[in-house]
């Protein structure tokens, strides 16, 4: 009787075979952990990013008579805008966002900008230099930051 060596790697292929065929089952219940752990992921992102829309800060921007900006202020309302979504810390994107609101009252036009509860302060922050920012009764009060070492160094305490 004569029998045929196999081709070079057919028996590595089969091997490989076998062992994908033997380990399948926890290959499946790997994807299924992995598929679960997604989903429960995206479900606390959506939780955290509808907590933080529904904690919202908004301030009224009131332009001056002589408001007309040039393109570098431009810019750099445009830098003061990003600052307020690093502000808001650890938020999704979609919940930190900054929104430019326009409404229109007795024919009067208002312009609002809205953002985070988390970056209150930097809200409040005038990005344009004749542009007014006033903020709507019942908002909540900015706190100061104190930090103990620049208290100590005035007190002469320093280290």
């Amino acid at each position: 009787m004569h029998t045929t060596a196999p081709l070079p790697g057919v028996t590595t292929v089969l091997d490989a075979a076998h062992l994908i065929a033997s380990s399948a089952p926890y290959l499946a219940l790997l994807v299924l952990l992995v598929g679960i752990a997604a989903g429960l992921n995206a479900v606390r992102r959506r939780r955290r990013a509808d907590a933080a829309l529904t904690d919202r800060f908004e301030v009224e921007l009131v332009p001056t008579t002589t408001f007309n900006p040039r393109a570098e202020e431009v810019a750099r309302a445009g830098h003061h805008f990003a600052r307020i979504r690093h502000a808001a810390g650890d938020i999704p994107p979609r919940g930190a966002a900054t929104r430019l609101r326009y409404t229109v009252h007795d024919g009067q036009m208002h312009c609002y900008l809205e953002g985070p509860a988390a970056a209150a302060a930097v809200v409040r922050m005038p990005a344009y230099a004749e542009v007014d920012v006033r903020t709507r009764k019942g908002a909540p009060p900015t706190h100061s930051v104190h930090f103990a070492l620049a208290q100590d160094a005035r007190r002469g305490d320093a280290r």
